[in-house]
């Protein structure tokens, strides 16, 4: 469960998104036709963090011609051996200031996203307090696992990076994780186990992410 505070952030999420963007390595130049990088929110989806420390939110946002997949974490202070994933603080006015992160460098992150992809743990439910009274909010993002089929194993271990997909890679446990960064709308699948998200709008799902064992 994620509880959502009507509060004002400096600077917004989306302005940290647009900064990062232009200096991420796997964006290509310009929003890739020229354009300058003004992501547009398509939706968000959010993960639980077991010990309740750590937001753990993924923006999905139009960057141009591209759709692409931004996983963020939100901590109380820094984090400590992961500068190099620091996208920047934002001052919240319920919160205070927040550090946040590329969620690919963020072990918390990590594991729930493993969790998603190969347990087909859900994503969280998030709810909104106002005037005392909490509402659940409904999801802009539908997540959908694969999950490993029953009685079958993984015979052959699915490409680490597939031509035509933009992937960053983790670890955890037994497993490599690739996530997609740039997503592919026209219904292509991955081998499972996989995650998937539909929104308003996209008919086909779209892969976030798979995972393959390793050793």
């Amino acid at each position: 469960m994620a509880h959502i505070y009507n509060a004002d952030l400096s600077p917004s999420k989306a302005e940290l998104i647009s900064e990062w963007l232009s200096k991420a390595s796997w964006f290509p130049a310009d929003g890739a036709d020229g354009a300058p990088v003004d992501p547009r929110p398509v939706g968000a989806f959010r993960f639980d963090d077991p010990q309740g420390e750590v937001g753990i939110e993924t923006h999905i946002m139009q960057a141009g011609p591209l759709t692409v997949q931004v996983p963020l974490t939100y901590r109380g202070e820094p984090l400590k051996g992961a500068d190099t994933y620091l996208i920047g603080t934002m001052e919240h006015s319920v919160l205070g200031r927040r550090w946040v992160y590329d969620a690919c460098g963020d072990p918390v992150y990590v594991a729930a996203f493993a969790a998603a992809v190969i347990d087909g743990v859900g994503q969280a439910r998030q709810y909104i307090e106002e005037d005392g009274v909490r509402r659940e909010l409904a999801q802009s993002i539908t997540l959908e696992a694969s999950g490993m089929p029953d009685g079958e194993e993984l015979v052959e271990a699915p490409e680490r990076e597939p031509a035509g997909w933009t992937v960053t890679r983790m670890q955890h446990e037994n497993w490599e994780l690739s996530l997609v960064r740039i997503l592919d709308l026209g219904g292509r699948a991955a081998p499972p186990p996989s995650l998937v998200a539909l929104w308003d709008g996209q008919q086909d799902p779209a892969v976030l992410g798979w995972a393959f064992p390793l050793g």
